[in-house]
């Protein structure tokens, strides 16, 4: 029996209509990844940088956690929900994003990673 701490996940296509209605969204990707391809707005906190910078995630309402694959964001999440944060996982990632071809974004990012 598991002791993990369940974690909600939505798809790719239920966070393209949560993000149009002004939902939040933290990237837990390396710079690089994010500077590569992304998902349109949202924090950016590589996953290992997130305890130390929790003041810059929002804490209100419902948080939308992302990475490559899902891997990353589920931890991140799993983090997130155990400090009170309402964090859900994107399952599939920015990798499914892209594959479902919905809008991103490319290049550097002003403050990714720092």
């Amino acid at each position: 029996m598991s002791e993990q701490p369940v974690v909600p996940e939505v798809d790719v296509d239920e966070l393209h209509e949560r993000l149009a209605d002004g939902a939040a969204l933290l990237d837990v990707r390396e710079p690089y990844e994010v500077d590569e391809v992304r998902v349109p707005g949202g924090v950016r906190i590589p996953l290992e940088s997130v305890p130390e910078r929790m003041a810059e995630i929002p804490s209100t309402g419902t948080l939308y956690v992302i990475c490559a694959l899902g891997g990353r964001s589920r931890a991140a999440s799993e983090f997130l929900r155990s400090n009170g944060i309402d964090a859900v996982n994107v399952a599939g990632g920015t990798n499914a994003w892209v594959a479902a071809d919905l809008p991103v974004e490319s290049g550097p990012v002003d403050g990714a990673g720092s």
